[in-house]
């Protein structure tokens, strides 16, 4: 079995040292230009150049090395240059706990008030606040795939108000589900925070603007650990100075790095992480890979695979 791997120059050792472990037999190795003649059976990449799929003939399965494919999704005739191979995302990977993780965390500490209480150790202010309603902070999940179901059933763990959206049904323990258009707008109705962890294609882009901000409950807040373009950010700013959004954690954004520039940096009411929120793990991300090689080459279907059409 030969394997090829594109992916940044920083995560080559790292991946080229759990398929040593978990595909001892495979014969790997990194393509480059100068090694773009050698022929593999499979590829694991990370937003390639169309010259990496150019050069490969005789690929059974292409896996993306991270759980959104919107970066990959944008090369030109993708479909052609995939020649029949299907394209197949990393399900978790590691990633949904660290999504999990980052989800409770800005919510707990923005419904709690810890960012208040930082505020006051820096002041030397010993003042307590009273303890919060969870009635009073429904929290919604846009998005209720692999990682996004682990996000809505984590939230529901600390007996928050949980509601999930997603394009087709779910059902999730503990969690009030709606899907679909035409429920889009009673499930925002529902929430006082909003979590994004959609994929990004063209129905998503820009899903959180203005008429979206406005159907929240007032004193909302925003969540973003999926992609930028999720956000027009000039409506969750308008939103914000109105007050009718009090603040957001953002882990994504159009530019990144985001410009010295952008408003931001120094707004009261955001706080941001340079897409952190959830990072591919090599191990995890591996072994799952090396399962789904083993059902393909054994004729046997595998998850994930993307519909090229939906862009996800």
């Amino acid at each position: 079995m030969k394997i090829v791997l594109y992916c940044r120059d920083g995560d080559r050792p790292g991946w080229l040292a759990a398929l040593s472990r978990h595909l001892p037999d495979a014969e790997v190795w990194a393509w480059t230009p100068e090694t773009a003649a050698r022929q593999a059976d499979y590829a694991m990449v990370w937003a390639p150049p169309p010259a990496f799929f150019e050069s490969q003939q005789t690929l059974k399965a292409v896996f993306n090395l991270g759980a959104g494919v919107d970066k990959i999704l944008k090369t030109p005739d993708l479909a052609g240059l995939l020649k029949g191979a299907p394209l197949v995302r990393v399900q978790d990977g590691g990633m949904a706990v660290q999504m999990a993780e980052y989800a409770c965390h800005a919510l707990i500490r923005h419904t709690r008030g810890f960012d208040v209480y930082d505020r006051q150790q820096r002041d030397k202010l010993w003042k307590q606040h009273p303890p919060i309603v969870r009635q009073e902070w429904p929290v919604g999940v846009m998005g209720l795939g692999d990682i996004g179901s682990r996000v809505a059933s984590a939230i529901a763990g600390f007996d928050f108000p949980a509601f999930g959206w997603s394009r087709s049904a779910h059902s999730i323990a503990g969690v009030t589900t709606f899907h679909g258009e035409a429920q889009f707008e009673f499930f925002l109705r529902e929430c006082r925070v909003l979590v994004c962890v959609l994929p990004l294609n063209a129905g998503t882009a820009g899903i959180i603007n203005r008429r979206t901000l406005e159907f929240l409950k007032p004193g909302a807040f925003v969540i973003n650990m999926a992609r930028g373009a999720h956000i027009v950010d000039a409506d969750l700013l308008a939103a914000m100075e109105s007050g009718h959004v009090v603040g957001a954690a953002l882990d994504v954004f159009h530019d990144e790095p985001l410009p010295a520039s952008h408003p931001y940096w120094a707004h009261p009411r955001v706080s941001m992480t340079p897409h952190i929120a959830a990072i591919t793990l090599y191990e995890e991300s591996t072994v799952q890979i090396a399962k789904k090689i083993a059902r393909i080459e054994q004729g046997q279907p595998v998850e994930g695979v993307v519909h090229l059409a939906r862009g996800y």
